[in-house]
């Protein structure tokens, strides 16, 4: 059976909830929500363990907070005793708008601390990423404002269609590949 360790990133607390920069823990309260699967706490973690379709997904929220989320996933890398390409890493970005999704088989941290952190320890930018771009609309000098304040009316339609999509896609994504996954999800625009 295929392992598969989810990443979701995000700041554990209920002042995070439902924030811009917890998207990676509501995509996968999303999909192991599908799956009727509970998280339960674990070292540097809340983990729920999801199989289907032949894969064992291992589904992991970070207790470390966002600045060192690189220490839950690398002790879980290697507990699990899997490979970088054996990893999804769901994650808020600014760069791109709300509209858009972008999967990567790697790429740098763009300045976001909790990949910055994963780098580090992994020594490379050489792992799957999935980038929930979030926008930009926001003053000089208010990013950490944006990214931790909560989605407008407006724009919470458009987040729970791509949680959706993306839910789908993480149960997919094993067998039918990354580069096919990647030529959907990032043609796709909400």
């Amino acid at each position: 059976m295929e392992k598969i360790l989810l990443v979701g990133l995000g700041n554990v607390g209920l002042e995070y909830e439902n924030t811009r920069h917890n998207i990676g823990f509501d995509v996968l309260n999303a999909f192991v929500g599908k799956y009727d699967g509970k998280f339960t706490i674990d070292k540097f973690v809340h983990i729920a363990e999801i199989k289907t379709k032949g894969c064992m997904f291992y589904c992991i929220k970070p207790t470390t907070f966002m600045n060192l989320s690189g220490k839950a996933f690398l002790y879980w890398l290697n507990y699990l005793k899997l490979s970088l390409d054996q990893t999804l890493t769901i994650v808020d970005d600014i760069a791109f708008s709300l509209e858009i999704l972008r999967l990567k088989p790697g790429g740098s941290h763009g300045g976001h601390n909790g990949l910055k952190s994963i780098q580090e320890l992994v020594q490379t930018v050489q792992y799957p990423k999935l980038r929930f771009g979030i926008g930009n609309k926001y003053s000089k000098g208010h990013q950490v404002e944006f990214v931790l304040s909560k989605w407008n009316l407006h724009e919470q339609d458009i987040v729970q269609r791509k949680i959706a999509f993306c839910s789908k896609i993480l149960a997919e994504f094993p067998h039918v590949g990354l580069q096919k996954t990647m030529n959907v999800v990032n043609a796709q625009l909400f």
